[in-house]
């Protein structure tokens, strides 16, 4: 099979990369997601290479090519080359020596089919020729992809204890690609469930939150509920959790607003629990505040209010959560508040905490009002320190 034309191969700078690291004498192949996503006409946004050169001569022939080259990961293997149009990781051809379930010792190898087989799944073991454009499949990849089907190479269980990681990517390559779940991988995901208990939550967060915006999340996280696969690391995620989150996808849907994935995890969990799952998951405290905030309801002055006072962002999770209709906010830009402190105290107000108080009072008429322009806001702040000085 022969690798189809996608926009990325001419990407400005990535023919002159696989020429330096000779490409066209079978030294470096495309691997992984890009072929993957190139196979099943899905939009490619990193691209990887593979290469039987060790990294010294990847960097030396970078450098030789001035091309810069970043050791991001020079202890793996892997070097990243600033192209034109961006990076591209190339990483040496390598074998397992040892693994403990969350870290791989390697070394580098020459063999194609070594490299490709302590890979995770068969469709991300595909590599082409950027050239010829010539797939190379060493484990039935194209078939699986075909059949849209997610499968370990090798022995499920053997590939979950080198990688406890795996029993994640697996559901969620599933809820991205899958339409035929693999049996034997479902079963050693569910066997070794509790493993997922030794990664650092720092991998468990940027898999869950994948997962959740993954096209079939809905049925993919009701199964992994079903099979007790978050018992270990998220046991917030229940059965109730799972129902809510059918109901947000479908609001999001009927409302046009895309997945997203703190939204989607504030409604698979009960509000009570988003603080210690926020923590547990050390999510930064931007999310943090987002995950507790997104379940506070809709408010009482209305969409618009809402938006303005706690931000789009924050307004859209809390109006979808809550089932309210988001259509008043989502061509809508918050004004900003035509008044100031400065402007109650030429109106003989005295300066102190009374300014402060008049000018959020002053505020919650604005918004009442549906934010009037400055000359409304004007007679509404006459009215209120008028007030205000005959008492």
């Amino acid at each position: 099979m022969i690798l189809p034309a996608a926009p990325w191969r001419d990407r400005d700078g990535l023919e002159a990369l696989t020429r330096v690291l000779g490409a066209a004498e079978g030294e470096s192949r495309f691997v992984g997601g890009a072929v993957r996503d190139t196979l099943l006409g899905i939009d490619v946004a990193d691209v990887d290479i593979a290469t039987r050169l060790p990294p010294q001569e990847v960097i030396e022939r970078l450098r030789d090519a001035r091309i810069k080259a970043v050791p991001t990961g020079l202890a793996h293997g892997t070097i990243t080359a600033v192209t034109p149009a961006g990076p591209v990781e190339v990483t040496t051809l390598r074998r397992d020596v040892s693994t403990d379930g969350r870290h791989a010792i390697i070394a580098y190898t020459d063999d194609w089919r070594e490299d490709a087989a302590r890979r995770d799944f068969t469709m991300n073991a595909l590599y082409a020729d950027p050239a010829t454009g010539e797939i190379f499949d060493y484990f039935g990849g194209l078939d699986d992809l075909a059949a849209r089907r997610v499968r370990f190479i090798g022995d499920p269980l053997q590939r979950i204890a080198e990688d406890h990681l795996r029993i994640l990517r697996f559901f969620r390559f599933h809820a991205r690609f899958g339409t035929t779940i693999d049996e034997a991988g479902l079963e050693a995901c569910t066997t070794r469930a509790n493993d997922l208990m030794a990664l650092s939550r720092e991998r468990v967060a940027s898999e869950v939150l994948k997962l959740l915006v993954a096209a079939n999340a809905v049925p993919v996280v009701a199964l992994m509920v079903e099979r007790g696969i978050f018992r270990a690391v998220l046991p917030e995620i229940d059965v109730a959790g799972a129902e809510r989150l059918a109901l947000l996808a479908e609001r999001e849907t009927a409302a046009g607003i895309a997945p997203d994935p703190i939204r989607r995890l504030a409604m698979t969990i009960a509000p009570a629990a988003a603080e210690a799952v926020g923590a547990r998951l050390k999510l930064s405290n931007t999310d943090r505040k987002r995950l507790i905030a997104a379940t506070a309801g809709p408010g009482t002055e209305g969409p618009q209010a809402l938006a303005y006072r706690a931000g789009m962002t924050v307004a859209i999770d809390r109006l979808l959560i809550a089932g309210e209709d988001v259509s008043p906010i989502r061509d809508w830009t918050p004004p900003a508040f035509p008044f100031s402190g400065g402007a109650l105290v030429e109106r003989g107000l005295r300066k102190g905490p009374d300014v402060a108080a008049m000018l959020r009072q002053v505020e919650t008429q604005w918004i009442a009002e549906g934010f009037p322009g400055a000359d409304r806001v004007a007679v509404i702040a006459d009215e209120m320190v008028a007030d205000a000085l005959s008492c």
